[in-house]
């Protein structure tokens, strides 16, 4: 048995067992993928796939151990190429960040420049999208490190440790009535128009419960991804908004927008740091990751990694 023969196992499961896509993806012949996956089957004395014809049906019970044991031995393949990167070029590589926009946005650029500024030979990269977005493309190695607030914990074969703790804020007009009201109530949000997050984006979700739990109905006008874009229909004054404290911090206070706490009506959420499971980490990761929270530092995350802990209390 070799690597190809994993590598075409693996990519046959990910093409939905179409034979002739997995060979485009893998610049081979389909002929040759078969024979492969066939050889791959005799030397284990099981079938990995069921077939009708030539054609893959599905993967048997054996076959997904086998599956298992494969994904293991990649990530391990991988993890070789990056100590061989690692030890051969210390300070220099690339480096995937995956997030969402608001994390990307508002809390990700101080800490990028610094790493830069560290490491002025590490080319950073940020993938945007929604929470599960961030971890597929942890599980699928686009991303060293994944930032957001949902989702992340609820995979097993990602580590999550929590990074920091933030509340959601009001966001209206100056002269709006509610901008002299130091804790809106939950009553007084639900009587107005309310512009926020897209629900799977910056903890919607907590949001939600909480107007669901007091049986009342919020007036979503608007939803978006961006802050900015929900503060721009606020200034237009389409409604109220609700946003991530993170997308006010810099804003100059005696602006034309004013902000309220909300984390007493809709508690606080937790952004959380994530990786893979097994993956072998680089210097600079490690050194991110402390300039992301005082909280987390390579001891920790080493112990994260490697099982003796999934997490600390903030």
């Amino acid at each position: 048995m070799n690597l190809h023969q994993f590598k075409f196992v693996q990519e046959a499961v990910r093409r939905n067992l179409n034979l002739t896509e997995t060979a485009k993806a893998l610049f081979t012949s389909q002929p040759g993928v078969s024979k492969a996956i066939l050889e791959l089957e005799e030397e284990l004395g099981v079938d990995i796939f069921s077939r009708h014809g030539k054609r893959l049906r599905r993967v048997t019970e054996p076959g997904l151990q086998v599956l298992k044991s494969i994904e293991i031995i990649m990530r391990e393949v991988n993890n070789l190429k990056r100590i061989g990167e690692e030890y051969s070029k210390q300070d220099a590589g690339k480096f995937s960040i995956a997030t969402t926009h608001t994390q990307a946005r508002y809390v990700l650029p101080a800490p990028v420049a610094q790493l830069r500024r560290q490491f002025p030979q590490v080319q950073v990269s940020l993938h945007q999208g929604n929470p599960e977005q961030v971890a597929r493309m942890l599980l699928d190695e686009t991303a060293d490190l994944g930032l957001a607030t949902e989702s992340l914990a609820e995979f097993e074969d990602l580590v999550t440790l929590p990074c920091y703790e933030w509340q959601h804020v009001l966001v209206v007009p100056a002269q709006h009535p509610l901008a002299q009201v130091e804790r809106p109530s939950l009553e007084q949000l639900a009587q107005e128009p309310l512009i926020s997050y897209h629900p799977s984006f910056t903890g919607r979700t907590r949001i939600d419960k909480a107007f669901a739990a007091r049986r009342l109905s919020p007036n979503i006008v608007l939803e978006a991804i961006d802050s900015d874009v929900i503060k721009t229909y606020v200034r237009l004054g389409m409604g109220v908004g609700i946003v991530a404290e993170m997308a006010v911090r810099d804003d100059p206070p005696g602006g034309d927008l004013v902000a309220r706490p909300l984390g007493h009506v809709f508690g606080f959420n937790t952004a959380r740091v994530a990786f893979k499971r097994g993956a072998f980490l680089r210097n600079y990761v490690y050194a991110f990751a402390e300039l992301l929270s005082d909280r987390l530092n390579r001891s920790l995350l080493q112990r994260a990694l490697s099982g003796e802990a999934s997490d600390y209390d903030l």
